[in-house]
């Protein structure tokens, strides 16, 4: 299975120390090279940036459909326009994204989108964690995730747990 990431599921699971659920889901997954940049923005590490760099099934890949991205940055960022651009060139399984905007055009182009919700969700049926609250309630209140209370019920309702 190809998987493709953007920074927003990378780095909120890794603030939750969560980020290894990934490799337990998909075995590997490729970044965007600008999905790296993001992670290590302002000299600064972001969460998951030093769980990246040590992941040998993390790859890192050079997009090279430079016209796609630079059509996706008239809406998207940088990690996000990549990642969906190296998505289509590799014709990913799946991409790993969170932001609305960014979640509409993958699948307006014919992606599979799955975000750090689904991820937990995904997880829970495979019986990788045993509740999605507590890592719902970790987004919002460690990794500061938005997460509307729609969401939240419905991922609840999901798992099975309300």
């Amino acid at each position: 299975m190809i998987v493709v990431s953007n920074t927003s599921p990378l780095t909120n699971l890794a603030a939750i120390g969560q980020f290894n659920l990934l490799q337990r889901l998909y075995s590997q997954i490729t970044i965007a090279e600008g999905v790296w940049v993001e992670m290590n923005a302002f000299g600064k590490r972001w969460p998951g940036s030093l769980e990246v760099e040590k992941a040998r099934w993390i790859k890192r890949h050079e997009v090279t459909n430079l016209s796609l991205i630079e059509a996706l940055r008239r809406d998207l960022d940088k990690g996000e326009s990549e990642s969906i651009a190296l998505a289509l060139e590799m014709k990913a399984d799946l991409v790993l994204l969170d932001d609305k905007e960014g979640r509409h055009a993958a699948k307006r182009l014919g992606l599979e989108v799955l975000g750090v919700v689904g991820v937990l969700l995904l997880a829970r049926s495979r019986n990788e964690i045993d509740q999605v609250k507590p890592h719902l309630d970790a987004l919002r209140q460690r990794a500061g995730f938005y997460l509307s209370d729609v969401l939240y019920h419905a991922a609840l309702e999901q798992a099975k747990e309300i």
